[in-house]
């Protein structure tokens, strides 16, 4: 039954608000300082314990700035860690303006594809809004960077440094934004006039020509070879001329890509462990590897994790960071914040409710490069290699406590060796194909 919110109801809403002096000092608190200062407990535990069992050597942290390429960068942390210990360099970063470019130059493409497979759809219907909010934009997961490494390969950054639109993307997202909104419209128009398949593909030949042009113009022109120069911590001296993007990364990160799967925990109802996933209209490159993961229970993350840097790498995953982290301090703990105390109410929900209900959902990929272990072998707190510049955390390092791991942790990337015959045999397995909507489609973009 409707009813609307009457004077009474307000009268007795401000009675009761102010029948408290609790609610007017929270109210003084959160007005002047914001509601996660004011929420802060103050006992909480600080980032200086930066100590683990299991840790890998880490060589300074890189910066995505004002762009959502967390996932791209977390990948790349992970390849450059391979770099900097084969070749025994000091610091050493890849390219992410290299993949950034053809990242958007293959989003174009995969949404004309779909504009296309689609032109039955009528405007407004879920599927086009999804498809069109927005087409191209900065986030991505795992499987999606690994299709574009395996394509176009990697590059130094001295080879392709950033620009002002990659380190501030939302100028360039703009532009071709309207630019594939507009597209989207005349392939729609034209199918619906008739068109074949060759005309359509003609148009669109020439509508990512245009793209490419934007690209190059706001990102600069990827190389096809390059010098790769560096000098090693002990003083040696390589240089390797005329390299190409992809005999670099066979010559000098030598990483089997194909061989690392994720696993994902959604304990929902709807998606039983021990089963293939993939999304619809989820990807970049037309042709690649699709999305695809494996559901497991949250120990079975922690397992392989752990395994993974053991044997000296680091793992890419993806995470809720939006709550309970302390961004300035790069603190990842359920006890950071007090929320219903301050506000004097109760929205605890469970891992499954939160996913369900659209409260959360994996936005940020990060790299881990340790855990602590007890006794029992354990994990006690996780170190945490984020992509925020140095400012943040402990010199750009986060840590992560096992409790916040099972609440709000999502995805992680193993290679498949740490992996029981179950897990690879459900990933080899015909994937559940989810909709375009589902959580589990979530892109990592902060």
């Amino acid at each position: 039954m409707k009813q609307n919110i009457s004077y009474t109801d307000l009268e007795q809403f401000d009675q009761n608000f102010h029948a408290s002096r609790m609610n007017i000092t929270a109210m003084n608190a959160v007005t002047a300082n914001g509601v996660a200062a004011a929420a802060k407990r103050w006992q909480a535990p600080t980032p200086a314990v930066h100590q683990y069992s299991v840790h890998l050597d880490q060589h300074g942290v890189a910066n995505q700035m004002h762009s959502g390429r967390c996932w791209m960068f977390a990948a790349l942390n992970c390849l450059r860690y391979q770099v900097i210990h084969r070749l025994n360099l000091d610091q050493f970063e890849l390219s992410q303006n290299y993949t950034f470019f053809y990242d958007k130059l293959e989003k174009a493409n995969y949404f004309y594809d779909n504009i296309l497979a689609t032109t039955e759809e009528a405007t407004g219907s879920r599927i086009l809004d999804h498809l069109l909010r927005p087409p191209v934009q900065d986030g991505g997961q795992w499987d999606m960077v690994s299709a574009l490494i395996q394509k176009y390969g990697v590059v130094p950054k001295s080879a392709m440094p950033e620009s002002a639109c990659s380190s501030d993307s939302k100028e360039m997202d703009s532009a071709l934004t309207g630019k594939l909104r507009h597209d989207a419209a005349l392939l729609r128009a034209a199918a619906a006039e008739g068109k074949d398949a060759k005309e359509l593909q003609a148009m669109k030949e020439e509508m990512l020509c245009e793209v490419y042009r934007m690209l190059c113009i706001c990102l600069g022109t990827p190389p096809e070879t390059f010098d790769f120069c560096v000098r090693t911590k002990d003083g040696r001296y390589i240089c390797d001329s005329g390299l190409t993007p992809k005999c670099f990364y066979e010559k000098y990160v030598d990483v089997d890509l194909s061989e690392y799967i994720s696993l994902i925990h959604a304990p929902t109802a709807d998606k039983p462990y021990l089963k293939s996933y993939t999304v619809k209209f989820l990807g970049n490159v037309v042709g690649g590897d699709p999305v695809r993961y494996v559901n497991v229970p949250i120990e079975e993350l922690k397992k392989a994790a752990i395994a993974q840097l053991k044997d000296g790498e680091p793992v890419w995953f993806g995470s809720d960071v939006s709550k309970y982290s302390d961004r300035p301090n790069g603190l990842m703990d359920l006890n950071v914040y007090d929320y219903e105390t301050l506000m004097g109410t109760q929205f605890h929900m469970n891992k499954a409710d939160r996913l369900n209900y659209g409260h959360s959902a994996m936005n940020h990929a990060m790299v881990f490069q340790g855990v602590d272990l007890d006794a029992a072998g354990k994990p006690v707190r996780w170190c945490v290699e984020n992509s925020w510049g140095d400012e943040k955390g402990e010199k750009g390092m986060f840590l992560m406590t096992d409790a916040w791991f099972d609440e709000y942790m999502y995805q992680v990337v193993v290679n498949k060796k740490y992996l029981s015959a179950d897990i690879l045999d459900a990933y080899q397995a015909e994937p559940i194909v989810l909709s375009p909507w589902d959580p589990m489609g979530a892109l990592a973009w902060e």
